[in-house]
């Protein structure tokens, strides 16, 4: 039976031809070009994320007031790094968990927390008016800040970051869907991290090393 693979036939130098052995300049380019990778190789890797690398990705931008009533932007915290989370005060777990993280994160920092902004921006501004919101937001630290708009300003910030949220019913009121990211911008106003909700404070704090 035939292969079905052609095979190329050996190829061999013409009789009588001399065979030199002296090193082609090509050769040794290559040669050299390729040690060099190796050695590129070999130097130190990047640091793996626990979180998700957005560097490149469009950044968000939100015109939403904060509790004392200021009109705020994403431009207005520029010259420091942000953390940026949505959520609703009646959260039962996922807003209280990822808030408590950031204490933590930021008592790791240790003197680069003086740099790191705390950001919560409600998607529940039907219940979460601008007295709860900042008494939800202090209870945790006086230095975080509660953001809120109206329905289309709180829709069109959370499309700009790609986040999701809906409300859903529960008998005779209702709860909160809605993405448990934290979303990391460095100090030049670019996206550069989504930390997952799973993380660990530490994970974090190696993960905004890389942004600081």
């Amino acid at each position: 039976m035939h292969s079905p693979f052609m095979r190329s036939p050996a190829l061999r130098p013409p009789a009588g031809a001399a065979l030199s052995h002296a090193p082609d300049p090509r050769r040794r380019l290559l040669l050299s070009s390729l040690a060099l990778l190796a050695l590129a190789g070999c130097g130190p890797e990047a640091p793996k994320l626990h979180g998700m690398d957005l560097s490149g990705m469009p950044t968000g931008d939100f015109q939403l007031q904060d509790t004392g009533g200021q009109l705020r932007r994403l431009a207005d915290y520029r010259g420091h790094p942000v953390m940026l989370f949505f959520g609703f005060t009646q959260c039962p777990d996922i807003c209280p968990t990822a808030l408590t993280r950031a204490i933590e994160i930021k008592g790791l920092l240790g003197a680069d927390a003086d740099k790191l902004r705390v950001l919560f921006i409600t998607v529940d501004p039907e219940r979460d008016t601008p007295d709860i919101l900042r008494a939800y937001t202090q209870a945790f630290d006086p230095a975080f800040v509660g953001l809120r708009g109206d329905a289309e300003q709180t829709r069109a910030a959370a499309q700009s970051f790609k986040v999701f949220y809906q409300k859903v019913a529960t008998g005779s009121s209702y709860t909160m869907d809605h993405t448990a990211l934290t979303y990391i911008i460095d100090a030049q106003g670019k996206l550069r991290l989504a930390l997952r909700h799973q993380q660990t404070a530490e994970q974090c704090v190696q993960d905004l090393r890389t942004v600081l």
